[in-house]
């Protein structure tokens, strides 16, 4: 990393110090011109541990295990987000479960991560974190939407806007959206480009009344927008 240059602060919180090792290599060395240079400037063992160096730290984006001890990434999730508002919490883990994926999502994580996934992949989940994209991997994301869609209703008084209020392009991003697609893997599949898909995306979220690209996915399954799997 050039000295001076700026870079996306990362917290990594595993319980396996092998992990936590091979994960700060890979990120710290990971040479890529097209994006910010990633600096691990932390370790955790357990929640605890990431809650407080989330605190003292306040780094961009935090790399956090499920089953830790002493304190799970469930629990520590909203104190993380407490203590450092500011910082992107990506579960990476290896469970894939209804009862895992629910719970860390309500708690406030930003994105769920399957630690199947490649480090190519890792590395522009992280990068994506940082410019407020929501990383959801692509063999659960459907499944987390679909569960998340039918656990959770629209807030009392604030119906969902319809989706005749998008236009077709849009209805696609938002179908794609659905199946975890980011905004560069977005406009590889449309064959635009990627500034076009974050004006989309924009525009979806403000004629639909939504927070973010998670609840626009969680949207989109409510309504039965999912994409064709081909």
């Amino acid at each position: 990393m050039s000295t001076g240059t700026k870079a996306i602060r990362v917290l990594i919180a595993d319980d396996h110090a092998v992990v936590r090792q091979g994960l700060r290599t890979f990120l710290e060395l990971h040479d890529d011109p097209s994006g910010l240079p990633i600096e691990v400037v932390g370790e955790a063992t357990n929640g605890a541990e990431a809650a407080d160096l989330a605190r003292r730290l306040q780094p961009d984006v935090i790399l956090l295990d499920l089953v830790m001890p002493e304190m799970d990434g469930i629990q520590a999730t909203p104190q993380i987000v407490a203590h450092s508002p500011h910082s992107r919490v990506i579960i990476l883990t290896s469970f894939g479960e209804e009862d895992k994926v629910l719970p860390a999502i309500r708690a406030g994580a930003h994105g769920y991560l399957l630690k199947d996934i490649s480090p190519e992949d890792l590395i522009r989940a992280v990068r994506d974190a940082y410019l407020g994209r929501a990383p959801l991997h692509p063999d659960i994301a459907r499944k987390l939407m679909s569960a998340v869609a039918t656990k959770e209703q629209p807030p009392a008084g604030h119906p969902l806007a319809s989706p005749d209020e998008l236009t077709a392009r849009e209805v696609e991003v938002l179908r794609l959206i659905a199946g975890g697609l980011n905004n560069r893997e977005i406009a590889e599949k449309l064959v635009i480009s990627d500034k076009t898909v974050k004006t989309h995306v924009s525009s979806i979220l403000a004629k639909l009344h939504l927070e973010d690209r998670t609840k626009a996915a969680i949207y989109a399954v409510r309504h039965g927008l999912i994409a064709d799997e081909s």
